[in-house]
């Protein structure tokens, strides 16, 4: 019986060719080329006075700002959705309802009415008094506003929002660790709190990071929506300022400018460590 040799062949498998992609790739740039242009090169943008405002005090002020609130809002977020999908996770029903209410709740509340809610609490507590339980004293008295401020206010409204999406997060990274990791570290003599920190956390870890890079990308997006409250965000002193020169349309786009460039920063970030985690995947 013959056999033949395909080794000499220089392409035994034909290639599918995907030409439409190209084209299509080709278009989008175009398009993408086009509108850039438009906007740009329209008669009614005054390039000199975005010139001038890029890098304007108020503008970098504002941008800092920016920045702050989305790394505090997101820190407390995470460790709060952490909380909240042990609760989801716990064997007790009550600590389950409640981390089910709590994310099916704030899931249901816009996040623009929630960050209006809280920073007009104001309007439910006028102060905050510590009085003495036996005499009624009181001991020390605040006013609200002076402890909620428009930037407090701010990060308390994306932080709570903010736990609601990482806690069904972090739950499905913690679910998706095989459930015989936690009988090996039982078998091992090792407590709930190490068999979590040194066993199931650590593979979890890579199911949650790449969606919580995105999610801090979205955080920066979101923190704009405090400008409605005057929480000193990017977009809040852009306003200000468009308040005095009427120049609204150009302090858009600088905002816009800054917006894309701290999320294309945040982004290559994210690539960078989903591809780290991917490599440390592949050798494990």
């Amino acid at each position: 019986m013959s056999t033949v040799d395909i080794a000499h062949l220089k392409d035994p498998v034909a290639k599918q060719r995907h030409p439409w992609r190209l084209v299509s790739g080709l278009l989008v740039i175009a398009v993408a080329i086009m509108a850039a242009r438009g906007l740009w090169g329209n008669g009614a943008l005054d390039h000199d006075t975005i010139a001038k405002y890029l890098t304007y005090d108020s503008i970098m002020s504002g941008l800092k700002n920016t920045i702050v609130l989305a790394l505090i809002s997101m820190l407390i977020g995470v460790v709060m959705g952490f909380v909240v999908a042990l609760m989801r996770l716990s064997e007790n029903t009550v600590l389950r309802a409640v981390g089910f209410a709590y994310v099916g709740v704030v899931r249901s509340i816009p996040l623009l009415l929630l960050i209006l809610f809280v920073g007009n609490i104001s309007l439910f507590w006028s102060g905050v008094d510590i009085i003495n339980p036996f005499t009624k004293e009181v001991w020390y008295s605040w006013d609200t506003n002076d402890l909620i401020t428009p930037f407090v206010a701010s990060v308390i409204a994306l932080a709570l929002n903010e736990a609601a999406y990482m806690a069904e997060i972090i739950r499905s990274g913690l679910s998706a660790v095989d459930g015989g990791q936690r009988e090996a570290a039982n078998a091992l003599g090792l407590g709930p709190m190490h068999t979590m920190l040194r066993v199931i956390l650590p593979q979890a870890l890579r199911i949650i990071i790449p969606p919580t890079g995105s999610q801090f990308i979205t955080m920066i997006k979101m923190t704009s929506l405090v400008s409605v409250i005057a929480g000193g965000d990017l977009l809040t002193e852009a306003q200000n300022i468009a308040a005095t020169n009427l120049r609204t349309l150009e302090l858009l786009v600088v905002a816009f400018i800054w917006y894309l460039v701290v999320t294309g920063i945040a982004t290559i970030g994210q690539t960078i460590l989903e591809r780290r985690l991917a490599r440390g995947q592949r050798k494990g």
